[in-house]
């Protein structure tokens, strides 16, 4: 019996296989949510045999098993399911057992061309895009015993003209089972999207720190390098060095010194602007590209980020002083390559190192000496 919806027998959405029910509480909430899809889907199934036993003139047990069909077997299912102990091998079960309801009514129907072909092709259809494994195949060979036991109870009668009343009576249950399956299609391909995204994102991320990976990072620095000298436009890099880094690590622990560039890097992201690109580059070292910036509004937010590092306190290790070291440069029309630029700014970023670290040194110009400091 087709049930609308894009999973097995259409009535969980592209009903996934064991392996997409990741926690135990999403595989045990599966028989509710099949019960609403089989709930409908049942009901236009319905419909449609009800069509064919009216133009037969059916006899009452036809019709209880007609209403135990489309009405009773959703709820006996769901009922099932709760009482199972596995509830999500209990739906298995009860989606072989729809396949085999549906195989039942194509003789009980005479054979009606429109109906039975919906009634064996549906179910068919949506256990192959359910991806649940092996379920079209566990069904075949319950849904011809089936087939084969109605037949005979039926005399195998072939009568395979449909009326129109009785084609008008399927089409629900073809148009609800075609838009059903498209919109769980739409959906589950948006979530594959975002999945997508997101791996993407967590590929280019540093997991310590939430900042860039290095070659992600140098990729986009070198574009808007590219991007400053095309555009003879501001741009400034800026290296960091977190001080102490090493000591602390050995004299509290890998776990404080996590903690110490995880702090570091999230104060530097709130730190950051809109288009500012900005990077793990080494073990202890951050990188940032200001684009469309000048030097003094660079220095700026260098220095806000290197004063607010002193406020940070590490539960891992109370009371300890941090800073950081910063060097600063501009890019120039003779940075033909990033490295050139990275260059320039690890010269200043040695320099304020050399001086006693916790401070900013900006790096000289082409045609001046070595920059100052800002403490």
């Amino acid at each position: 019996m087709q049930q609308p919806g894009g999973g097995a027998d259409g009535m969980a959405p592209t009903a996934p296989g064991k392996g997409a029910f990741a926690s135990a509480h999403t595989r045990d909430a599966l028989p509710r949510v099949i019960w609403r899809y089989r709930t409908a889907g049942m009901a236009f199934g319905a419909l449609a045999i009800a069509a064919v036993l009216v133009e037969q003139g059916a006899g009452p047990l036809r019709w209880a098993f007609c209403l135990a069909t489309g009405f009773a077997w959703p709820h006996i299912a769901w009922w099932l399911a709760r009482r199972s102990g596995s509830p999500f091998e209990a739906e298995q079960r009860n989606l072989v057992f729809d396949s085999v309801l549906a195989a039942a009514w194509v003789p009980l129907l005479h054979f009606n061309l429109l109906p039975s072909v919906l009634l064996l092709a549906l179910p068919a259809a949506d256990k192959i895009n359910s991806d649940v494994p092996g379920l079209l195949r566990r069904s075949v060979l319950p849904a011809l015993a089936a087939l084969l036991v109605a037949g005979l109870a039926a005399g195998f009668v072939f009568e395979p003209a449909s009326s129109i009343p009785v084609i008008l009576a399927s089409l629900p249950m073809l148009l609800v089972h075609t838009m059903m399956v498209s919109l769980q299609r739409v959906q589950l391909l948006r979530k594959l999207i975002l999945k997508n995204e997101a791996l993407g994102r967590l590929a280019q991320t540093d997991v310590v720190t939430g900042l860039a990976l290095r070659g992600h990072w140098e990729r986009e620095a070198a574009r808007l390098l590219e991007r400053a000298r095309a555009d003879a436009a501001p741009a400034v890099l800026a290296l960091v060095d977190v001080d102490g880094f090493k000591q602390v690590n050995d004299g509290h622990g890998h776990l404080a010194g996590d903690a110490l560039l995880r702090a570091a890097g999230a104060l530097l992201l709130r730190t950051l602007r809109p288009g500012d690109a900005a990077g793990r580059y080494g073990g202890d070292e951050f990188a940032v590209v200001f684009p469309d910036t000048t030097m003094a509004e660079a220095a700026r937010l260098a220095e806000a980020y290197r004063a607010a590092v002193q406020a940070i306190e590490l539960q891992q290790a109370p009371g300890l002083s941090l800073s950081v070291s910063i060097g600063l440069a501009e890019a120039r029309p003779d940075h033909g390559r990033i490295e050139d630029w990275i260059q320039a700014a690890d010269d200043a970023l040695y320099e304020a190192k050399r001086r006693g670290r916790n401070r900013l040194v900006v790096a000289a110009a082409a045609d001046a000496p070595q920059g100052d400091s800002i403490a």
